[in-house]
């Protein structure tokens, strides 16, 4: 179960080039704005897959259509996964989450670590409970990151490849027969998606330059101001630059 994120896309590929007998996957509708290599639903159906919405995959559970199940995974899917499904694998349920455990649950995790100055960042892996990103832990990964130039975009870019990293290794230790470690998380932080857009918002004493960085992730609305009645996003000349860029790798010059 997965989000169309190309980390997400390389994950399934590898998981059937390894020899991984996958029974159904239940990927997110794409938008106008997925590329080809991040949708999980085309991976499923070049594999002749069977592609499947949550709904169909609960009653297939319920009804033991799925067969015998070693690991039910959650790629950055966003529902709360719920029995069945948490029970179904002979390993167990495990979520593979863009952030550090138990520092950063919910959402928010690359927008909160930019606004406050965060030089580490990481991604984890958990068993699934009935709470969202609670599970016990089975693997924690830190790296370093730059708190004066990191964008959400960027964070996002370089979080899911070390996601995927441990996407294979965790996988490969269950191939292998290995026992996976479970380390209870205690208490964490968890934040809202009401919380998140507050703080979208740019007001009085904030870091103007840090709050653009950490809501720049195009094309959803960054940091935002209110101008008559009109909540418009704003840019700096580093992201301009950056555009810049973009606009000519793509052959859109005068």
């Amino acid at each position: 179960m997965g989000k169309c994120k190309r980390s997400a896309a390389r994950a399934l590929d590898g998981l059937v080039a390894e020899g991984w007998d996958v029974a159904a996957v239940v990927a997110a509708a794409p938008d106008e704005w997925t590329t080809p290599e991040q949708r999980l639903d085309l991976v499923a159906e070049r594999h002749e897959i069977a592609l499947v919405d949550d709904a169909d995959l609960y009653a297939m559970a319920e009804h033991g259509e799925l067969g015998d199940v070693d690991l039910v995974i959650s790629f950055l899917f966003w529902k709360r996964i719920r029995e069945p499904l948490i029970s179904l694998g002979r390993v167990g349920c495990l979520n593979f989450h863009p952030a550090p455990l138990p520092d950063f649950r919910g959402v928010g995790g690359y927008n909160v670590a930019i606004l406050e100055g965060l030089e580490r960042w990481g991604v984890s892996c958990h068993f699934v409970d009935e709470r969202f990103d609670a599970g016990d832990l089975v693997e924690v990964e830190r790296f370093a990151i730059d708190p004066a130039c990191e964008t959400a975009l960027s964070l996002d870019v370089a979080s899911q490849e070390r996601l995927l990293q441990m996407f294979r290794r965790v996988t490969h230790r269950v191939r292998s027969g290995e026992p996976l470690p479970r380390t209870p998380q205690g208490d964490g932080r968890y934040v809202t998606r009401e919380e998140l857009e507050a703080l979208r918002t740019i007001r009085a004493g904030d870091d103007v330059e840090r709050k653009v960085r950490a809501f720049w992730y195009p094309p959803w609305p960054g940091a935002v101001v209110d101008v008559e009645g009109r909540t418009l996003t704003l840019v700096d000349q580093a992201l301009l630059e950056q555009l810049a860029g973009v606009y000519r790798a793509a052959g859109t010059v005068p």
